[in-house]
C-alpha cells in the first residue's frame, strides 16, 4: 500500500513512535483492535498490559514520573475510562504528562445512543488538562501532536484523545513529525529579581514553601543555595519527589495534607515566605483565612501563572522557571544580604544540623517489624535504591529509614486516591530496570491494583513491593479522631467500615497466584532474611509486613 494511502490506526502507531511514545499502556476493548492490530505489527513499539485500567493508568503515571517523558496510555471507551478516572485525577494533581487515547465507536454512529455509547471528553475534561475527539481523518495526528505539546507543557499534566473507529479506519494521508514542545526555560528581568530580595532582605523568620515544580526544574541546587543564605527552614508543599534532599539541616519535611491549620502552624511566624514551584494551599480542608502573618513579605515563582495569588495575596509573582529564576535570585541576594543577616543564616545552619546530628544519635531504634525491616533494607542496599511511596501512616518510617535525598530516587503518592504504590513501582522499574525499585504501600491501598503484580510477572520487571499491613484504613482513623476533638465529640469505637481484618488477607499467597513471589513477616527476627529473598530475587518479590 502507498505511504499516502496508509490508515489512520498505521499512522497513529507512526505518530506515537516519532514521538517517542513506544510503549502503550492499556487493556484492549473492541472499538480500540484496528490501532491496536497496527502496534502489534509495528516493529520497536510494545504494548504492556493490565488487567483493569486503573492498573493501567497507575503504570504509565509511573513510567512518566521516572523517565521525565510523556507516557502512553490506551483505555477501553467509556467504562474503561471510568474506571481511571481516580488514578487519572492522581496524575492532573501530580502533572504527570500522560497521553490517554480511547476509541469508541464511531461518529456515524453518534444519533444510534447504542451500546457503550459516552460523552467521553466530558468524562475525561476533569481529570485532564486538555480532553477532544477527533472527528475526521485529515486532523488525527494533528490533534495527537497538539495533545502531546500540551501534556508536556507546563505546568505538565493528562491530556486525552477520543479516537473514533470509523475515521481511523479512513486512508490517511498526513506527515508524520516529531510534535514541537516550546521551551518554557526563563529568567525573570534583573529589576524583578532585585524587587523579590528586597522583599526577602532583612527577614528574620523567612520560610520557604516548596513543590514539584522545584524537581521538574532541576533546580535542588539553587534552592538549597538561597534557602542556606536566608537561612530559612523549606517545607514541602504538594510535593512527591525530592524538592530538597530531607537530610539537609533546613528541610522540615511535609506540610500538611488534610488540614490547613497544621500548615498554618509552620508558617503562622514567618515575615518573609518564598514559594516556589507549587500552589498554596492543598490540604483536603485548607483554611480559609490567611495563614500568614499580618505584614508578611511574600514572594511566588512558578512557570504556572494560574497557581500564583489564586487562594492568598502575594506581593510579588513571578513566572519563570524555578531554576534560573533562583540563581538569579542567589546572586542578587549575595550582593544585596546585609552581613548580619547572612552571619544570623550561618549560625543557624551550623546550630540546626548540630540539633539534627544530636537528635539522630539519641534516638531510640525502631523495635517494630517495620522498623527492623526498614533498618536492614537501608543497611543492605544502601543508596541504590529508588522508593515508590503509598504507605501514608507507615510513611513516616520509611523516610526517617531511607530518606529522600537524590532526585529521581523517590516518588511520593499524590492527588489522594489509593492504589498507585504497586503499578506505580511497576512503571518506575520499567523505566529503570537497572535499579532496584521497591514499591511501599498499605493493605487498603495494595488491594485497588493488586493485579499490577499479573503485569510484572509476565513481563519479568523486577520490581519489589512491601505492604505495610496494619488490616485496617489506619488514614481514616486518624482523620475521624481530629474529626472527633474539633467538634468536642467524645473518642469512641472506629466505624467498622474502617477494619479490614476479616477475612486475613495474605498478600504473599496472593502474589505467588500472580506470578510473582512473596513472604509474610510478622516477627522482628524475621526482617533480615525477608530483605535477603526481597532483594536477590530476579522478579517480582512482595514482603507482607504485619504492623
Amino acid at each position: 500500500m502507498p505511504v499516502a494511502a496508509r490508515t489512520g490506526n498505521v499512522k497513529l502507531i507512526e505518530q506515537f513512535k516519532a514521538d517517542g511514545l513506544d510503549i502503550m499502556f492499556g487493556n484492549p476493548g473492541t472499538v480500540e483492535q484496528g490501532f491496536l492490530d497496527a502496534a502489534e505489527q509495528t516493529p520497536g513499539f510494545r504494548y504492556v498490559l493490565a488487567l483493569q485500567e486503573t492498573v493501567a493508568a497507575g503504570l504509565a503515571d509511573g513510567y512518566a514520573r521516572a523517565t521525565g517523558r510523556a507516557a502512553l496510555l490506551q483505555l477501553h471507551a467509556g467504562v474503561g475510562l471510568g474506571n481511571a478516572i481516580g488514578m487519572l485525577y492522581q496524575s492532573m494533581r501530580g502533572h504527570t504528562p500522560l497521553v490517554v487515547v480511547a476509541g469508541d465507536a464511531g461518529v456515524r454512529y453518534d444519533a444510534m445512543d447504542a451500546q457503550m455509547a459516552a460523552d467521553l471528553v466530558a468524562m475525561a475534561r476533569p481529570v485532564t488538562k486538555y480532553a477532544t475527539r477527533v472527528t475526521d481523518a485529515r486532523s488525527v495526528l494533528r490533534v495527537v501532536r497538539r495533545a502531546v505539546k500540551i501534556a508536556m507543557t507546563p505546568p505538565r499534566g493528562p491530556v486525552f484523545v477520543a479516537l473514533p473507529m470509523d475515521v481511523l479506519d479512513e486512508l490517511n494521508d498526513e506527515p508524520v513529525v516529531p510534535s514541537a514542545v516550546p521551551v518554557t526555560l526563563s529568567t525573570p528581568a534583573p529589576e524583578t529579581v532585585s524587587r523579590a530580595a528586597q522583599l526577602l532582605t532583612g527577614a528574620r523568620r523567612p520560610v520557604i514553601l516548596v513543590g514539584d515544580g522545584v524537581a521538574l526544574a532541576g533546580a535542588q541546587g539553587e534552592l538549597i543555595r538561597v534557602a542556606e543564605l536566608l537561612g530559612a527552614d523549606v517545607w514541602s508543599v504538594d510535593s512527591s519527589e525530592v524538592n530538597m534532599p530531607a537530610s539537609h539541616p533546613l528541610s522540615r519535611g511535609q506540610l500538611g495534607h488534610m488540614f490547613g491549620d497544621h500548615s498554618a502552624q509552620q508558617i503562622a511566624e514567618a515575615d518573609a515566605v518564598l514559594i516556589v514551584g507549587t500552589y498554596v494551599f492543598p490540604e483536603v480542608f485548607p483554611r480559609l483565612t490567611s495563614p500568614y502573618r499580618p505584614h508578611a513579605r511574600i514572594v511566588h515563582i512558578d512557570l504556572d501563572a494560574y497557581e500564583i495569588a489564586k487562594n492568598f495575596p502575594v506581593d510579588l509573582g513571578i513566572v519563570a522557571d524555578p531554576r534560573p529564576a533562583l540563581a538569579a535570585l542567589a546572586v542578587r541576594l549575595e550582593r544585596c544580604l546585609p552581613s548580619r543577616q547572612r552571619q544570623a543564616a550561618a549560625v543557624r545552619l551550623a546550630a540546626v544540623r548540630q540539633q539534627r546530628d544530636r537528635a539522630r544519635r539519641e534516638a531510640a531504634p525502631d523495635g517494630s517489624v517495620l522498623g527492623c525491616f526498614l533498618r536492614e533494607l537501608a543497611r543492605a542496599a544502601g543508596d541504590g535504591i529508588v522508593v515508590f511511596d503509598e504507605a501514608l501512616t507507615a510513611s513516616p518510617s520509611v523516610v526517617r529509614h531511607l530518606p529522600p535525598d537524590r532526585p529521581g530516587d523517590y516518588f511520593l503518592t499524590r492527588g489522594g486516591s489509593l492504589g498507585v504504590g504497586i503499578p506505580g513501582a511497576v512503571g518506575v522499574k520499567l523505566a529503570r530496570p537497572d535499579r532496584t525499585v521497591v514499591g511501599f504501600t498499605g493493605d487498603g491501598g495494595a488491594m485497588y491494583t493488586f493485579q499490577a503484580l499479573w503485569t510484572a510477572a509476565r513481563y519479568s520487571i523486577a520490581a519489589k513491593f512491601v505492604v505495610c499491613n496494619n488490616r485496617r484504613y489506619r488514614l481514616l482513623d486518624d482523620n475521624i479522631a481530629q474529626y472527633w476533638n474539633e467538634r468536642g465529640i467524645a473518642p469512641h469505637g472506629f466505624p467498622s467500615s474502617f477494619d479490614l481484618s476479616s477475612p486475613d488477607i495474605r498478600f504473599a499467597d496472593l502474589a505467588r497466584d500472580l506470578g510473582a513471589d512473596g513472604i509474610r513477616v510478622e516477627k522482628a527476627e524475621e526482617a533480615v532474611a525477608a530483605v535477603e529473598g526481597m532483594l536477590a530475587a530476579d522478579g517480582p518479590f512482595l514482603v507482607d509486613i504485619q504492623v
